[in-house]
C-alpha cells in the first residue's frame, strides 16, 4: 500500500492562505484590478484542499526567495 504524502509538508510547497473579503477588496483597490484579472488556482489543486474555498476566493501564496525574502502571488479560485 502507497504511503499518503502530505504535499502541504513538503518543503518546497510555498504557504497557501485563504484572504478574507475585506483583504480582498483591499487588494483589488491597491492594483485597480478586478478577480477576473487575477490568475486562477483549481478548486482540486492538492495544495489548497484542506482551505474550505469555493469559486471565487482568493488565495494568498507565499514563496520563499533567496534574493527578496517573501514574496506573495494571488489566485482566484476556478472550477476550470
Amino acid at each position: 500500500m502507497a504511503k499518503k504524502i502530505d504535499v502541504l509538508e513538503h518543503v518546497l510547497a510555498p504557504k497557501h492562505t485563504k484572504m478574507s473579503e475585506q483583504e480582498v477588496q483591499k487588494l483589488l483597490e491597491k492594483y485597480s484590478i478586478t478577480l477576473k484579472q487575477l490568475p486562477r488556482i483549481l478548486k482540486n489543486d492538492p495544495a489548497i484542499q484542506e482551505l474550505d474555498t469555493k469559486p471565487g476566493d482568493v488565495i494568498k501564496i507565499i514563496r520563499k526567495s533567496q534574493t527578496v525574502g517573501d514574496v506573495e502571488f494571488y489566485r482566484v479560485i476556478s472550477n476550470v
